[in-house]
């Protein structure tokens, strides 16, 4: 039987973080699925399928990683995937009491649900989606956070954003 884990987040957009986390993930398991999801919390910047889009490009044609959309609770797309194991990545303390919490919540509602954490490479630690956004939108350069193909369709959906918002 096949290894599996599903690394879930809204990848808005993915980083060099996220990417680092994956490819981590691919040396511990036979494959690994990027469940890309929305968040109530969280108002996304690019669609699910253009956020999909960045993934796959990001991630070539790297085998024992698929990249799936799922609006579920993450448990039943895992149960649905057949997978046990969830993979997170901890960047700095506040991830760890959020992310306890998720593998606590996740293990109540189905038992056999392990969660693994992964530590980012400290050279992501401070590299979030979020931030990406902000440094974007205000025209700083963040070709060290994201792959470039992220940069340029970060820069045009901003641009396209702020010329509806100047309508």
């Amino acid at each position: 039987m096949k290894k599996k884990a599903i690394y879930p987040g809204t990848f808005d957009p993915v980083t060099l973080g996220h990417l680092d986390v994956i490819e981590r993930g691919m040396k511990l398991f036979d494959e690994v699925i990027v469940g890309v999801t929305t968040n109530p919390n969280k108002k996304t910047l690019f669609t699910i399928d253009e956020r999909i889009g960045l993934i796959k490009k990001s991630l070539g044609k790297k085998k024992g990683v698929k990249v799936k959309a799922f609006d579920s609770l993450l448990v039943d797309f895992a149960k649905k995937e057949k997978c046990k194991v969830i993979m997170k990545g901890l960047r700095e303390l506040s991830d760890f009491t959020r992310e306890f919490q998720h593998a606590i919540v996740n293990r109540k509602l189905r038992p056999e649900m392990e969660t693994i954490m992964i530590m980012t490479n400290p050279k992501y630690f401070y590299v979030n989606s979020s931030i990406v956004k902000e440094v974007a939108g205000l025209k700083g350069p963040v070709e060290k956070f994201v792959p470039k193909h992220v940069e340029k369709a970060l820069k045009e959906k901003l641009k396209k954003k702020k010329q509806i918002n100047q309508r």
